[in-house]
């Protein structure tokens, strides 16, 4: 069997290890200093957008198209794996479109969408405040609805892809540290060639290593280098810490229409419901300094909360429960997912 090393255990990991679990002949084992979704992926909102990006063709469409279509089928599959339930808000995306937007582009989105297999449908202001009654509707001129796109509660579905992972004869190594690796590098196809990895618990033999290890992916990808053979300088992915914070809040009573809670974004600001009367609110975007630090600032997460009040007035009265932010891993200079060999 050919013996596969999968270094982090967010959301990406977990999933590369089910999806992995489901191939015969692999022997598959998944490293991580912490408990899985301790990192980005447990500060992430779930948001899924799919159908209402407005990708249409190339990588960064296929990567979204084929995704729709897996977590169509993962749900139920880890469900009836598992036992357990996914937190999953089936009520679709509703993006406010501000003044100025044009719609055009989106009537020919909806064309495409169609073609492609995919549903969207604009609103007029009247459609909206009919469907979502709590929206302010001098705050925007239109809606985009795409009721195929979803929010899953990305801790619990970690969790879940871990546990049908490891049904699945997975092996989950928790609070292991890697110290180094055995690798010999190639000038000729510019390519590493792993064959151990050191951590603190002893070595693991391996014939194929799997890095999603989020912001500790450089330094891992770094240290597979051999000091004494410099493959190339393109190698190493440089990845930089992006800060979100997001805010919890709770009301006496669900807002607008109980039985169509949708996800609500304008201007990349998301309100998702994540209960009858709670919503998650967020995020904001925070960049670090030439020093690469970053700091959560209370005053942007304020003005994000702001911003979701002018276009759902409701949430002015709502108590914060939680705050809470992460850092997003973001490479440099090129675009997000990195998925090299």
């Amino acid at each position: 069997m050919s013996k596969v090393a999968i270094i982090g255990c967010g959301i990406v990991g977990a999933a590369i290890a089910y999806e992995l679990s489901r191939v015969n002949g692999l022997s598959i084992t998944v490293l991580d200093q912490h408990l899985p979704a301790q990192g980005s992926t447990g500060a992430a909102l779930g948001v899924l957008m799919g159908a209402i990006s407005k990708k249409v063709k190339g990588r960064a469409w296929q990567l979204r198209q084929a995704s729709i279509q897996r977590y169509q089928s993962l749900i139920p599959e880890l469900e009836a794996l598992t036992g357990y339930q996914i937190p999953v808000n089936r009520n679709g995306i509703l993006k406010l479109c501000l003044p100025g937007v044009d719609l055009a582009s989106w009537e020919k989105l909806l064309q495409t969408r169609l073609t492609q297999g995919w549903q969207l449908e604009i609103w007029d202001v009247p459609q909206v405040k009919h469907r979502c009654p709590q929206l302010s509707q001098d705050k925007f001129i239109a809606g985009i609805y795409s009721p195929q796109d979803l929010q899953i509660d990305p801790t619990i579905l970690t969790q879940l892809l871990v546990a049908g992972a490891e049904a699945n004869g997975v092996r989950f190594n928790f609070g292991v540290t890697v110290r180094g690796f055995e690798s010999i590098g190639s000038e000729l196809n510019n390519s590493l060639n792993c064959s151990q990895i050191y951590t603190d618990a002893g070595t693991l033999e391996i014939d194929w290593l799997v890095v999603a290890a989020g912001l500790g992916s450089s330094g891992l990808i770094k240290m597979l280098q051999p000091q004494d053979l410099q493959v190339s300088q393109a190698l190493p992915v440089s990845i930089k810490p992006v800060l979100g914070q997001a805010l919890k809040l709770r009301l006496p009573q669900p807002m607008g229409d109980e039985d169509f809670q949708p996800v609500i974004t304008r201007d990349d600001v998301h309100i998702l419901p994540v209960g009858k009367q709670d919503y998650w609110v967020g995020a904001t975007v925070e960049f670090p300094d030439d020093a690469g630090n970053v700091d959560a600032q209370a005053p942007l997460l304020e003005v994000v909360r702001q911003n979701a009040i002018a276009y759902c007035p409701p949430l002015a009265t709502a108590e914060i429960i939680h705050t809470w932010y992460g850092l997003r891993p973001r490479p440099e200079g090129r675009p997000a997912p990195v998925i090299d060999q």
